[in-house]
């Protein structure tokens, strides 16, 4: 053999050798190492950590607990144009080659040996799932060898559709969101199967980079992803040219509150959460739990928009306090500076009451910064709220200026306008008065702010909305709605209170001398109830009351109780109530209809008690038909007059209370589907202001919540019991009803005419 051609010949055998070497040390450690994977009984038993989530009685998402964000989705249930989109973002080959694309690795070496550096992977659907159950992050060579191995295993072992829907349910695409069907409900508020082809090709952007790619965090590149893939779904003819081109039209619509949920019931939410981690303690927030309320939506959004409007109204009436804080801008160059941004983080919005720096100001304008780079412009009807802090004369920690943290809103014609941060709290709580069951609730003004649930933890007096049970227990000691009682001052000595002499007065401090009790109910006379309670005797109401679901121990024998003088909570009060509106009987309410597991099997069912059953009765049938009529006529033409005239309802019944020196403000009361409570005053107990009685301030918001709810629900009445006569009622002044009732046994044979009392009564307390 030439010389030459030995020389030729001895490289080429010389690499031949050391590739079979390399061969047959891949082929060792193969044997080694692929008998040593793990087991793949975590993708063929998949369960993965899915959160607990609180549902309203009708299926909508009040909210979700748990590290991961999840929703499982079966492949069948995958809209084609995801599936695709997917393919075309990070794995167009995945249907043909068997975990490892050896095409996609070439093409990658290729590309970075020419472009100088490591710019572009190769790894499959598969490798990615491969990783994400099983391995690290680390980028060395022994990782990527397992995940090649795996890659083989899992192909081996699952079909393409059962890999491509493990992927799609595990894979983490930020905002703590797993999975594309919990992403589709995070970024869009929508399920999977109703996306677009523009919202799909922006979630299938995400995998390479959540945090980079994220359309909250950096709308500018997650755009710049959406349109590669929309680029590579076009040549890969998974779409038209034509269905490109809309889609890169299509604006998209993010949330950017990833934690707002379409039902504002953030008490109702956190309420749930606690009965289900009390009755599922280990793993409430990993197995999926479903909790379903008992709360209605179109109702839970009527009580909260009542409850805000009857805040803000409030507020408004004792007017602008001025600015929120002060902030420095004196380094601020340009009015879209990021700093301004920086300089709102610690004023969060409170739904549309939102955060903003003035930037100049003068006596006809404001021009203030929002969060985002918007600059918004008041003036005109959005500064009259705030014209006196805007004056030189105003208190210089208060007076609008450069760098005053102000709030602004919207209003009905989309103006802006200067609003403020409320300082008084509220609690609305509306139930079924025939089995307990909660219609809607609502805390506070903003769970957000303030997550002191004022329904169930604040314990509060009555006022005069506890009324109704004195009169009540009244009844049941022999008096009529017909009694008459004088109104007229009392006074007790020292000797009789215990402590020091009382002289209680009527909130307007006007006596009418003899009143019959219904009138004196509707007209809420202070002397009338004090009376009633003492002639009742106050231990025999004390233990009255316990049947209307009252602690004793919070309603101290005295004759303060006649004035609400106890504590009690809106819940308590709902449930006394509905008493009255179910004909006698004390029910239980109740805010969680039953709790699900994964797979919709039901785990726990509340069971109701339901109105009717004679051993829940509370009180005598015909005591509870009088205190309905005589707590319709509050509604009618007493302190709560407002309530029929404006609903255009006789089927209403309920009772104000203020407590004294204005610090809380009530109205409870209910129509024969739906019992309710409103409430408002300080955290830190306060007068509410002249004039801020229950009728006028927690009234309203009752009113714009039934108004809401009894729309088309028709005019009821209790039923009238045995043992209940009416006898015609003559009235000197020609109002009051033209029958007053009474107890079969008790009932004269004709009635005196009512003596003249003024029935021209204020919405006031």
């Amino acid at each position: 053999m030439p010389t030459v051609l030995r020389w030729l010949l001895y490289p080429l055998v010389v690499i031949l050798g050391l590739a079979a070497m390399a061969v047959a040390m891949a082929a060792v450690v193969l044997s080694m190492t692929y008998p040593n994977l793990p087991s793949l009984e975590i993708l063929t038993d998949y369960r993965p950590k899915v959160p607990l989530r609180v549902y309203t009685a009708d299926g909508y998402l009040l909210g979700e607990f748990g590290e991961e964000r999840r929703a499982v989705v079966s492949i069948q249930d995958v809209p084609a144009v995801m599936k695709q989109a997917i393919l075309a973002a990070e794995d167009e080959r995945f249907y043909q080659h068997g975990g490892v694309d050896t095409q996609g690795v070439l093409r990658a070496l290729y590309a970075n040996l020419v472009s100088g550096g490591k710019r572009q992977g190769a790894s499959t659907i598969t490798q990615q799932v491969a990783k994400n159950f099983f391995l690290s992050s680390e980028k060395t060579y022994t990782r990527k060898l397992y995940e090649a191995l795996l890659s083989f295993k899992i192909e081996h072992n699952l079909s393409k559709d059962q890999i491509l829907e493990l992927y799609i349910n595990q894979i983490f695409l930020g905002q703590r969101a797993y999975g594309f069907a919990a992403a589709a409900q995070i970024y869009f508020g929508k399920p999977l199967g109703e996306l677009t082809l523009a919202e799909a090709a922006m979630l299938a952007g995400l995998p390479k980079a959540p945090s980079t790619f994220n359309p909250v965090i950096n709308p500018k590149r997650a755009r710049l992803r959406q349109q590669y893939v929309l680029r590579r779904m076009n040549e890969l003819g998974f779409i038209t040219d034509a269905q490109q081109e809309v889609a890169l039209q299509q604006p998209l619509v993010i949330k950017r509150e990833v934690n707002s949920t379409p039902v504002h019931a953030g008490f109702v939410t956190e309420m749930a959460r606690q009965i289900a981690a009390e009755r599922f303690p280990d793993d409430v927030y990993t197995r999926g739990l479903r909790v379903y309320t008992t709360i209605v939506r179109e109702d839970q959004e009527a009580a909260y928009n009542s409850v805000r409007r009857g805040v803000m109204d409030y507020d408004r009436r004792h007017g602008y306090r001025g600015a929120e804080a002060y902030v420095d801008i004196s380094e601020i160059k340009s009015e879209q500076d990021e700093a301004l941004d920086e300089l709102l983080l610690e004023f969060q919005d409170a739904e549309d009451l939102h955060p903003a720096i003035v930037l100049d100001i003068d006596s006809k304008r404001i021009r203030a910064y929002r969060r985002g780079g918007e600059i918004v412009t008041l003036s005109g009807e959005g500064l009259k709220f705030a014209a006196r802090m805007i004056d030189d004369k105003a208190p210089p920690n208060k007076r609008l200026r450069r760098g005053a943290v102000i709030r602004v809103q919207t209003d009905d014609k989309d103006t802006w306008r200067i609003v403020q941060l409320p300082e008084a709290e509220a609690a609305f709580l509306a139930a079924d008065p025939h089995d307990g069951a909660i219609r809607a609730l609502v805390g506070g003004f903003d769970f957000n702010r303030n997550q002191f649930n004022h329904v169930t933890q604040a314990w509060r007096q009555p006022g005069s909305s506890f009324k109704p049970f004195i009169y009540s227990g009244a009844l049941e000691k022999g008096f009529t709605p017909a009694s008459v009682i004088n109104d007229e001052p009392i006074s007790f000595p020292s000797s009789v209170t215990g402590s020091q002499s009382w002289e209680p007065k009527n909130y307007d401090g006007k006596y009418e001398g003899p009143m019959r009790m219904r009138t004196a109910l509707a007209k809420s006379k202070n002397m009338v109830s004090i009376r009633l309670l003492q002639a009742s005797g106050v231990r025999f109401v004390q233990d009255y009351v316990t049947r209307f679901g009252f602690e004793a121990s919070k309603h101290p024998p005295y004759l303060t109780m006649a004035l609400g003088a106890g504590s009690v909570t809106p819940w308590e009060m709902v449930t006394a109530y509905a008493v009255f509106a179910n004909g006698g009987y004390r029910i239980r309410p109740y805010v969680v209809r039953e709790i699900q597991d994964d797979k919709k099997q039901v785990l726990a069912r509340a069971e109701p008690i339901t109105a009717g059953d004679e051993t829940l009765r509370a009180i005598d049938p015909r005591n509870a038909y009088l205190m309905d009529s005589m707590l319709r006529d509050v509604t009618i033409y007493g302190t709560a007059a407002r309530a029929s005239s404006t609903l255009k309802r006789r089927d209403l019944a309920g009772k104000t209370g203020t407590t004294n020196e204005h610090v809380d403000a009530w109205f409870c009361g209910y129509q024969q589907t739906v019992v309710a409570c409103s409430w408002i005053g300080f955290d830190q107990p306060r007068n509410l202001g002249s004039g801020e009685t229950g009728g006028t301030a927690a009234l309203p918001t009752w009113i714009s919540y039934m108004a809401k709810v009894l729309k088309d629900v028709p005019e009821s009445f209790l039923p009238a019991p045995e043992g209940v006569v009416a006898v015609a009622s003559p009235s000197s002044s020609g109002k009051g009803p033209a029958e007053e009732l009474f107890y079969q046994e008790n009932a004269p044979a004709e009635l005196e005419p009512e003596p003249p009392v003024d029935h021209s009564i204020k919405p006031e307390d």
